[in-house]
This record gives structure tokens, C-alpha cells and sequence, in this order.
């Protein structure tokens, strides 16, 4: 009897390990075939360290990336003083246009994760930005440069903008349902604070030694470009379970969602790449006076420090709450800095702003936790949430180009930039109303968002 307890215990043991999913991926660099991530046992003998490993040098590269993306942002302040004789509209544009590109590149940057995967294009992404920074250098090293020139550099800085996407949407697919909300908030802010590095060091490199030295913004970006290329290429890992057919990805194009969604990313990440972005010209045109490039970094850098907040709140209590919330926030804000230009002082001005950062920042996690809950309770599965993801990221860079053109207009045309303002301030009242009608009202989807 003894004997046959024993074999049977032997037999359920043996039924046990052989239930539990393969937990040796291929080697390092090379295509993971197995991947469970939901399956506890799978996460905890294997999954969470490799998720881990590729998220640190994803962030790494997307730190890098929003870096280069924003460079003009802390470099067109100091245009005019370096003897180039550009309009205030003329320097908006240029703050502006590397959103616009980086919007647009969104797109091919998600398709590809799945063509050729995370880790090779990561990689190659990253090598990609030395376009960007050799043009730059050009530039701004030669006093007969013309606009054309600067503009066309501006746009190439997009491709840092074009990061986000693939990051994003690969570091999806490596952590379990219950852990995206916060993994992917802390992937977007270690990319987000990019822009604050390069508003904190911009003005300090470029004026080391004697003289104005705007060449060393970009070549400071050099070596850790070079570096985050590399390690994404040794030490990362592509999914092939990421390998989802275009075919496939494409049906998201026809989801109401993926554009309800996209639009109120707009109102989240388009505010607070758009407000990094024109910050430090806005504090130079409307505070003369105050040396506000230092400033302006705080803005980007809380909004940051708030992503992941956003994401761990919304695993908790729901993101289409927080969602809502931000949006009454950032409303709020907006009527504060309105008021802090009509008492023309600025310590509530930066105020102000600051408060639409860590709002916008806490909305950013919010709405990229939404994506796969929604997907998620609709039986869509993780590739067309990752392909929404990659589009919403696209759709709503956007707002980095609108927002910097919208105060370029106003000044232009009104000489201030409070009819910009009031027109943002009406784009965060009807975001709420869609997010509260759409993931709010009682409905079957919002019954199945509540309970997950």
C-alpha cells in the first residue's frame, strides 16, 4: 500500500511539473517561442526576470529617444542669441515640427514590433538617432544657415518620437494583464523624463566654457545613443508572439474605440508633450525677465514622476475614472494660468502649468491602461491592443504639434496666447464629456471594465 500511495504520489507530481509552461526562453538576443506571462508559475520561475531585463533597456532607448525628439524645445530659446534672426513664430515652428514627424512615424514604429521584433527594433531605432543629432550639429554650427535647413533637422528629431510607439506597444506583451497598468506607466515615464534631462542640461552645456556653444546639446546625446543601441541589441529579447500578420492589426482601424481612444490620448500625451515642448518659449515671451529654461524642465519632470501613478491608480480604482478626473484637472489648470497671465506674475504661472503636467502625466497612464482592459473585455486579445496602443500613441503626439502651433497663432494674431488657452480649455471639457459617455455611463462594456 505504501508503495502504491508513493506511486501515486510520484504520478501527481509528474502531472503537476508537466502542466506547467515551458520556462527556459531561447537564448538572449534570440526569438522567445513560449510565453505565458498570465500563468503564475511561468511568471515566477522565468517571466517576470526577462520582462524585467527588457524593460530596463527599452526604457533606456525610449529615455534617449524623447530626449533627442524635445531637443529643439531647449535649443530654440537660444537661437536668437547665437545670432540667428528667427520670428517667435518661426521658433514655435520649430518646437512644433518634431511632433508632427514623431506623430506620424508612430505608426511604422508599432507595425514593426510585429515585423521585425522589439528587440531588433529597438535597436535599429535607436541607431536611427544619429540622424537627428548630425544634422543638428550642422546647423547650429554654421551662422549662414538657413531656415529651410533648421526645419528640416527640426523634423528629424521626430524620430525620436517614433520610439515611444514600438516601446510601448513591445513592453506589452512581455508583463501579465494584472501588472500592465503600472509596468507600462513606469516604461513611459522613464521615457518621459527624457524631456525634463534635456530642459535641466541643455542650457547648462551649451554655455560651458566661454561663449554659446549649441552644438554640444546634440553631441551630448552621442555616447548614450550609442549605448542604448547596443544593449538593446545584446540584451534584450524579441516575442514571437508579438508576430501578429498587418492583416490582423488592421481590423483595430475599423474599432470605434481605437479612435474614441486616440482622441482622448490627444488630450493626455498631446498635453504634456505639447506643453514641454513650448514651455520654455512661453516663460521667454511672457516672462522677458525671468531665466526660465531651468523653469520650464520642472513641468516635463513631474508630469513624469506622474505617469506611473496614473497607471497604478487605475489598476486600483479604474482608468476611465482617473481619466474623467484628470481632465476636470487639467481644465482647472488652464483657468489658473489665464488668471496668473492677468495678474502678470510668475510663480502661479509655473504654478499653473505645473499642475497641468502632473495631471497630464497621471491622464497618460490612465488612458494607456484603458487600451488593454477594453480589448482585454472584448475578447481581442493582446496584439490589437498593441496595435491600438502604437495608434493611440500616433493620434494623440498630435497634440505636441497643435499645442506649440496654437500659441505660435495666438501670439501672431492676438499678441498673447489666451485665445490658444481658452481653445485647450474647451478640447479638456469635451474630452471628459466622451470619456464619461463612452467608459462611464452604464453599459455593457463599462460592466465589464468594472469587473476585471
Amino acid at each position: 500500500m505504501a508503495a502504491q500511495r508513493a506511486g501515486h504520489t510520484l504520478s501527481a507530481m509528474t502531472t503537476t511539473v508537466t502542466q506547467v509552461p515551458s520556462v527556459q526562453p531561447a537564448a538572449r538576443g534570440g526569438w522567445i517561442t513560449d510565453w505565458h506571462p498570465d500563468d503564475e508559475s511561468f511568471w515566477a520561475l522565468t517571466g517576470r526576470r526577462v520582462a524585467r531585463r527588457n524593460l530596463v533597456w527599452s526604457i533606456v532607448v525610449e529615455h534617449v529617444g524623447f530626449s533627442i525628439w524635445l531637443l529643439w524645445s531647449a535649443v530654440a530659446v537660444s537661437l536668437p542669441a547665437a545670432g540667428f534672426a528667427f520670428s517667435v513664430d518661426q521658433l514655435f515652428w520649430l518646437v512644433a515640427l518634431p511632433n508632427l514627424v514623431g506623430a506620424v512615424m508612430r505608426i511604422p514604429y508599432t507595425a514593426a514590433v510585429a515585423r521585425f521584433g522589439g528587440r531588433n527594433w529597438t535597436a535599429v531605432s535607436a541607431a536611427l538617432l544619429l540622424v537627428p543629432i548630425g544634422l543638428m550639429v550642422a546647423c547650429v554650427s554654421n551662422a549662414a544657415t538657413p531656415y529651410w535647413a533648421f526645419a528640416v533637422s527640426a523634423a528629424t528629431a521626430g524620430l525620436g518620437g517614433g520610439n515611444f510607439a514600438s516601446s510601448m506597444a513591445n513592453i506589452s506583451y512581455f508583463y501579465p494583464e494584472r501588472h500592465k497598468g503600472l509596468a507600462l506607466g513606469v516604461n513611459a515615464a522613464g521615457g518621459n523624463l527624457g524631456v525634463a534631462v534635456v530642459q535641466f542640461a541643455v542650457p547648462l552645456v551649451i554655455v560651458a566654457g566661454a561663449g554659446l556653444h549649441l552644438a554640444y546639446a546634440p553631441l551630448l546625446w552621442l555616447l548614450p545613443v550609442l549605448v542604448g543601441a547596443a544593449c538593446a541589441w545584446l540584451f534584450m529579447d524579441n516575442l514571437a508572439v508579438s508576430r501578429a500578420p498587418l492583416r490582423q492589426q488592421a481590423v483595430v482601424l475599423r474599432d470605434r474605440h481605437t479612435w474614441v481612444m486616440s482622441f482622448l490620448y490627444i488630450g493626455t500625451f498631446g498635453s504634456f508633450i505639447g506643453y514641454s515642448a513650448a514651455l520654455p518659449l512661453l516663460i521667454k515671451t511672457e516672462f522677458p525677465a525671468v531665466s526660465g529654461v531651468l523653469f520650464a524642465a520642472l513641468g516635463p519632470l513631474v508630469g513624469s514622476a506622474a505617469r506611473p501613478v496614473g497607471g497604478w491608480l487605475s489598476d486600483r480604482i479604474g482608468g476611465a475614472r482617473i481619466t474623467l478626473a484628470t481632465f476636470a484637472v487639467m481644465a482647472v489648470g488652464v483657468v489658473a494660468v489665464l488668471a496668473s497671465l492677468r495678474a502678470g506674475r510668475f510663480a502661479p504661472f509655473l504654478g499653473a502649468f505645473l499642475l497641468l503636467f502632473v495631471a497630464s502625466g497621471v491622464g497618460n497612464g490612465s488612458t494607456y491602461r484603458m487600451i488593454p482592459a477594453i480589448f482585454r473585455g472584448r475578447d481581442r486579445g493582446d496584439s490589437q491592443a498593441a496595435a491600438v496602443i502604437g495608434i493611440a500613441a500616433a493620434v494623440g503626439a498630435l497634440g505636441g504639434f497643435l499645442i506649440p502651433r496654437g500659441f505660435g497663432i495666438s501670439v501672431s494674431r492676438t499678441g498673447s496666447i489666451d485665445a490658444a488657452l481658452l481653445i485647450f480649455l474647451v478640447g479638456y471639457a469635451v474630452c471628459g464629456a466622451v470619456t464619461w459617455w463612452v467608459y462611464l455611463r452604464r453599459t455593457d462594456l463599462t460592466a465589464t471594465l468594472r469587473s476585471m
